[in-house]
């Protein structure tokens, strides 16, 4: 197959890598990131926190089980490319409806298979992730390297505004979008829709579908704004809470989201996850930094410094909230990462507000989170009945 390997991979360091292209015939830069999952990929490749990322699969087979759109956590895929050791040439699942490879070239989105990702993978480990070039076209590893070398950094573009939704929505007034459900044979038993006590407004930074599902089935009644909604515009809605979605980038970019979750912050009781996290600690005065490969993956354990308890949990982002800045801002650490002690979990010494870093109850991935959305409701509650 060497003839073949007409695609190329490139990182910003020099490392070439050539592979089987597959997907949309193009020539991309991006950011290289790994992703240690061993399922969800579609989930991963729809995820707006995604945006900008040439992503590298560990699980050595990807694309098994095809695609359908009941599991896509947006319209369309927003990672820049994805590399994989194996493409499956065959998708079998009952719920598949089309083949990962046909569903790349339709959202015309590049891929290289036949990649060595552990090598891939150990770079970006050793070396942090980098800028990166991927071409299912027939260009030089000379060009390749050069491209990769001129785009763009992360850090240097607001991923934000690209995916966040234009306007406000009601999210699944009815509930049944939301409905839970279990797997009977080869049926979808769904099950009664949750009664809602609370008004909620979620920022959309790039929102995680399965998270808004996850909040209406927890009670919510939930209304989407744009992240560039102000202050005004949102209390206006009289809102008992505020959701501060996950989503892509540097948190330190968006510093106009930053004044306005300020102000909230003194008025209502407010969650954030992931981006949102990241967010309310700029909102405190608190910092962010990058991590040197971020935490992508469905395996991620996270210990709870008030119950002891770990949670394995889902993760998609590159960076983390500095703890001797969060002290300084008046938030104590909650919640770490058992892998390298970063933080993972937040809450003001005051105010009824917290955050968590990574995806509490998505999909794919482990169900040991909901205490989050839990926590949630409680804290509305005693609000609303003036004990906080």
């Amino acid at each position: 197959m060497a003839n073949l390997r007409t695609g190329v991979l490139a990182l910003e360091n020099g490392a070439v890598f050539r592979g089987l292209p597959f997907g949309h015939k193009t020539t991309v830069t991006g950011e290289a990131v790994f992703n240690t999952g061993m399922t969800g990929y579609q989930e991963l490749l729809t995820d707006p926190s995604s945006s900008g990322h040439i992503l590298t699969m560990t699980t050595p087979e990807i694309g098994n089980y095809g695609v359908n759109p009941d599991d896509e956590e947006s319209a369309s895929p927003k990672i820049t490319g994805l590399i994989v050791r194996e493409l499956s040439p065959v998708a079998s699942n009952w719920r598949s409806q089309q083949s990962l490879e046909d569903y790349l070239t339709e959202h015309k989105v590049p891929g290289l298979q036949e990649i060595d990702t552990r090598s891939v993978t150990k770079i970006l480990r050793d070396h942090g992730a980098m800028k990166a070039c991927i071409s299912t076209e027939d260009i030089s590893d000379e060009e390749a390297v050069e491209r990769a070398r001129s785009g763009s950094q992360l850090s240097e573009i607001d991923y934000v505004s690209q995916v966040t939704c234009s306007e406000s929505y009601r999210w699944d007034p009815s509930g049944e979008e939301s409905r839970p459900f279990s797997v009977v044979g080869t049926n979808l038993k769904r099950l009664p829709t949750v009664d809602t006590r609370f008004e909620i407004v979620a920022f959309d930074f790039g929102a995680r579908r399965s998270l808004f599902r996850n909040l209406r089935n927890s009670g919510f009644d939930i209304t989407v704004v744009p992240a560039n909604a102000s202050f005004e515009q949102v209390k206006e809605l009289n809102p008992d809470g505020i959701f501060l979605s996950n989503g892509p980038g540097d948190p330190a970019v968006i510093q106009d989201i930053h004044k306005t979750v300020a102000k909230l912050l003194e008025e209502f009781p407010v969650l954030g996850v992931s981006l949102g996290h990241q967010v309310i600690a700029h909102a405190l005065g608190a910092e962010s930094f990058k991590l040197k490969f971020g935490h992508r993956g469905t395996n991620i354990p996270v210990r709870n410094l008030e119950t002891d308890l770990v949670s394995i949990t889902t993760q998609n982002h590159g960076f983390a909230v500095d703890p001797k800045s969060l002290e300084k801002a008046g938030a104590m650490v909650t919640e770490i990462n058992l892998n390298d002690e970063t933080v993972e979990g937040l809450r003001h010494k005051t105010l009824p507000v917290f955050g968590v870093q990574y995806h509490p109850t998505t999909t794919p991935g482990p169900q040991e989170t909901d205490p989050v959305f839990i926590a949630f409701h409680k804290l509305i509650e005693r609000r609303k009945a003036g004990k906080i």
